[in-house]
C-alpha cells in the first residue's frame, strides 16, 4: 500500500494552518479576541491542521492503493475512513471499476465471437504476421495441419516453396495471390492457397490472411473419368464381343438348334453377369476413391460385424467343403469407421480365401488387440489387427507388390473362371487407406496366403459390444 509522502503531509498541514491563521487574524483585527488568545488559537490551528492532514493522507493512500489494484486486475475494495472526501473518491473509483469491467467483458465477448466465426468457416484459414508467423488459425486448419499452429512459422506447417514464395510476394507488394500445390501426408491432397493482405494490420502484427481450398475431389473426379472410360473399354470388350458373337450365331446357324440355343444363352447370361459385376465394382471403387481423403467418423463393433460377414459366406464355403474358423475376442474396442465399407473389406478378403483355398481346408480369421498404426509426427494410434489366412496354392513373391492394382491378376484365366473382376483388392486397399489403416500381404507358394488389415480404434475406447442384427 502506498504511504503519504512528507511533502504531501507538509502541504496539507500548511493549507489547513493557513486557512485557520487567516480566520484568527480577521477576528483579531475586528477586536473580537486578544493577542494571547490569537497566539493560542494559531497553535491550536496548527495542531488540528496537522492531525486533519494526516487523516486525509491516510484516506488518499488507501484509495491510491485501490486504484493500483484495479490497474492490475484486483477488484477488491479496501476499507477507508468514512469521510466526505473518501466517500466521493470511493464512488468515483467504483464507477471507474464498473466501466473497466464492462469494457473487459465486451472485449472478451468480441474475441470469443470472432474466434467462433473463424472456427465456423469450413475452409482452413490462417492469419500471418509480417514475419510469416501464424497469429490465428481456425479449427479446420488445425484439423488439416495439426495443432497447435499459433506462433509457428508457416514454413514449419506448409513445406511448399511455391506457397512460401507467394506469401513473401504478398508481404512485399501487397497484391493478392493464389497458388496450387500438393499437401504431402498419408493421403496426398491437391490444394489451392489464396493469400490476401489485411487492409489495416493490427497492433499484433497481423498482415496476411491465407485460405486453403481442397481441390482433391475435383482432381480425382477428372482422373476417375479418364480411368473409368479406359478401364471399361478394355475390360468390357471381351464379354461384349462374346455376347455379340453368340447373338449372331443364334440368329443364323443355331436358330433352330434347341441344344445350342440353351448352351449359348447360358454363356451369354454368364458374360452379362460378369459385366454387371464389373460395372458394380468400378462404380464402388470410384465412390471409395472420391471420399478417400475424408476420414470416417462412425463407430462400429468389429466382433459383431465379423460374425455377420462369416455367417453370410458360410454357404459359399460349404459348397467347396470348407469352413470359416473365426478367432475373435469379444468384446473389442470400438473401431472408427464406415460399417458398410469395413463389411466390404471383410467380405472381399474372406470370399477370396474361399475361392483360392484348397477344398476341404479352413479359412482362418483371427483378431488381435494391441496393434498400432502411425498417425504422423512419429506418433502411433492403438489399433486392431484382422488376419484372413487361406491354405491354397499361394502367390509368388514377385506378384505381391502389384496385387492391389486395378485388374491385376496372377492367373487371369482362373480369376475369370471364379467370377473375379480384378478389382476386389484395389477396393480393399482404398477403403483401408480411407480409414487410415494398413494392409499387409504375405504368401508362400504351396502353403497359402495371409491378408492382414490393421484398423485404428477410438481414443480411450472402452471394451463394449454393440449387438449386430443376425
Amino acid at each position: 500500500m502506498a504511504t503519504p509522502s512528507r511533502r504531501g503531509i507538509i502541504e496539507a498541514t500548511a493549507g489547513f494552518a493557513l486557512a485557520g491563521g487567516v480566520a484568527l487574524m480577521v477576528l483579531r483585527a475586528l477586536g473580537w479576541i486578544e493577542t494571547g488568545a490569537l497566539l493560542a488559537g494559531i497553535c491550536l490551528t496548527l495542531i488540528v491542521a496537522a492531525v486533519a492532514g494526516m487523516a486525509h493522507m491516510r484516506v488518499l493512500a488507501v484509495l491510491a492503493a485501490w486504484a493500483e489494484g484495479l490497474a492490475v486486475g484486483d477488484p477488491e475494495q479496501p476499507r477507508a475512513d468514512n469521510t466526505l472526501l473518501a466517500t466521493d473518491l470511493a464512488v468515483a473509483l467504483g464507477r471507474a471499476q464498473r466501466a473497466i469491467r464492462s469494457s473487459q467483458h465486451a472485449l472478451e465477448a468480441r474475441a470469443v465471437a470472432a474466434e467462433s466465426v473463424l472456427d465456423s468457416v469450413p475452409q482452413p484459414l490462417l492469419v500471418l504476421d509480417r514475419r510469416r508467423r501464424i497469429v490465428q488459425a481456425n479449427l479446420a486448419a488445425e484439423t488439416l495441419l495439426g495443432a497447435p499452429l499459433v506462433a509457428r512459422d508457416l514454413a514449419e506447417t506448409i513445406r511448399n516453396p511455391a506457397v512460401l514464395a507467394a506469401t513473401d510476394g504478398v508481404l512485399g507488394d501487397g497484391q493478392p495471390r493464389a497458388v496450387d500445390f500438393e499437401l504431402k501426408g498419408p493421403l496426398e491432397r491437391h490444394m489451392r492457397a489464396r493469400l490476401a493482405p489485411l487492409p489495416q494490420p493490427s497492433e499484433a502484427g497481423q498482415a496476411i490472411i491465407l485460405v486453403l481450398e481442397d481441390l482433391t475431389t475435383i482432381r480425382r473426379l477428372e482422373a476417375m473419368r479418364v480411368d473409368f472410360v479406359a478401364n471399361v473399354s478394355h475390360e468390357l470388350r471381351t464379354p461384349l464381343a462374346a455376347v455379340q458373337g453368340f447373338i449372331e450365331t443364334l440368329q443364323g446357324a443355331a436358330k433352330d438348334d434347341a441344344a445350342s440355343r440353351e448352351r449359348f444363352l447360358a454363356i451369354m447370361h454368364e458374360q452379362a453377369t460378369r459385366m454387371s459385376r464389373l460395372v458394380a465394382d468400378l462404380l464402388s471403387l470410384s465412390r471409395i476413391e472420391l471420399d478417400e481423403h475424408i476420414a470416417p467418423e462412425g463407430r462400429l463393433d468389429l466382433a459383431g460385424l465379423l460374425g455377420t460377414v462369416s455367417a453370410s459366406l458360410a454357404i459359399a464355403a460349404e459348397r467347396r467343403q470348407m469352413t470359416i474358423a473365426l478367432d475373435c475376442p469379444n468384446p473389442l474396442p470400438m473401431v472408427i469407421g464406415d460399417r458398410d465399407q469395413i463389411a466390404q473389406v471383410l467380405q472381399n478378403l474372406i470370399d477370396n480365401a474361399i475361392k483360392y483355398g484348397r477344398p476341404g481346408s479352413a479359412v482362418e480369421v483371427s483378431v488381435t488387440v494391441g496393434a498400432s498404426v502411425p498417425t504422423g509426427g512419429g506418433l502411433a494410434r492403438p489399433a486392431i489387427r484382422v488376419a484372413v489366412r487361406d491354405h491354397g496354392d499361394g502367390i509368388p513373391e514377385e506378384h505381391l507388390p502389384r496385387l492391389t492394382e486395378r485388374f491385376y491378376r496372377v492367373d487371369a484365366g482362373r480369376s475369370r473362371a471364379l467370377g473375379g473382376t480384378g478389382l476386389g483388392l484395389a477396393i480393399v486397399k482404398h477403403i483401408v487407406n480411407r480409414h487410415r489403416g494398413q494392409l499387409a500381404i504375405e504368401s508362400t507358394p504351396g502353403w497359402g496366403s495371409c491378408f492382414t488389415v490393421t484398423l485404428p480404434v477410438e481414443k480411450g475406447a472402452c471394451h463394449q459390444t454393440v449387438t449386430e442384427a443376425p
